[in-house]
């Protein structure tokens, strides 16, 4: 049986996939929490559900493939921001199936993405998570803040235009600076960022806790004065069964400065 991944490429696949390698922290958590038992391995960085065992294969920009081919998997999972094309092609060359999601631009997009791999590639009906999730995403909350968001320091880099961050924000009411911007994530000097504030074109600071480890001492350290909150970075930037606990967790947060 071939299946069309997100990109347009065939997945040769002939059975239900035993055997998952996950490159991605998102799909790892919604694999294991749909079909738990099949991921034989995933990266350093899928740290979700806690309780998963099984071997790691490095990051998800430099995996080690010898050790993914090592594995033999059924089923490699990979995304296209995330993992390079050399690493998904040479999987492809030594005949592992490999399906690649394309970077999700919303939250609506990546919950019909998962449901793509979960039905599809692995014969599941859907998941009440994804659901549950669709719910309580559908419908934006009006506009109350534009903030300005960092993922990273040394050098800065922001939200940019078509992340799926940002479409988490907007639909709690909060857009971003940098949505009109050419890149998804514009690397500003610092002294343009902090004129967002003194000219009016945001009001708020958003610091997730990943990928980049933001704290309390960011905000005041950088932005002077500047209203600031703290969030988790896995609910504001993965997709999967975390959306479900993601919209009232991001909600408090930001209702503790907003309001």
């Amino acid at each position: 049986m071939h299946l069309i991944d997100d990109l347009g490429e065939e997945v040769p696949l002939d059975r239900e996939p035993g055997r998952v390698v996950s490159l991605v922290p998102s799909l790892t958590e919604a694999v294991e929490r749909t079909v738990p038992g099949v991921l034989v391995a995933a990266t350093d960085y899928c740290t979700h559900p806690p309780s998963l065992n099984v071997a790691r294969v490095g990051g998800s920009k430099y995996p080690r493939v010898d050790d993914v081919l090592g594995l033999r998997p059924d089923l490699v999972l990979a995304n296209s921001e995330e993992n390079r094309p050399e690493d998904v092609e040479r999987l492809r060359a030594d005949g592992i199936p490999v399906w690649v999601t394309e970077a999700p631009s919303t939250v609506l997009t990546a919950l019909a993405s998962l449901r793509r791999v979960l039905t599809q590639a692995f014969r599941v009906s859907e998941p009440e998570w994804l659901v549950a999730a669709e719910q309580a995403w559908a419908n934006p909350r009006t506009h109350r803040a534009t903030a300005l968001v960092p993922v990273w320091r040394k050098p800065w880099v922001v939200l940019g235009r078509d992340t799926f961050a940002g479409d988490v924000l907007h639909r709690l009411g909060v857009s971003t600076v940098y949505s009109a911007h050419t890149d998804r994530y514009p690397r500003p000097k610092l002294d343009e960022l902090r004129a967002k504030f003194t000219d009016g074109s945001a009001d708020l600071l958003v610091l997730p806790d990943e990928p980049y480890y933001f704290t309390d001492d960011d905000g005041p350290d950088w932005f002077p004065g500047v209203t600031y909150v703290l969030v988790s970075g896995r609910y504001l930037t993965w997709y999967g069964p975390s959306l479900v606990d993601a919209h009232a967790e991001l909600s408090a947060a930001l209702d503790r400065v907003l309001g």
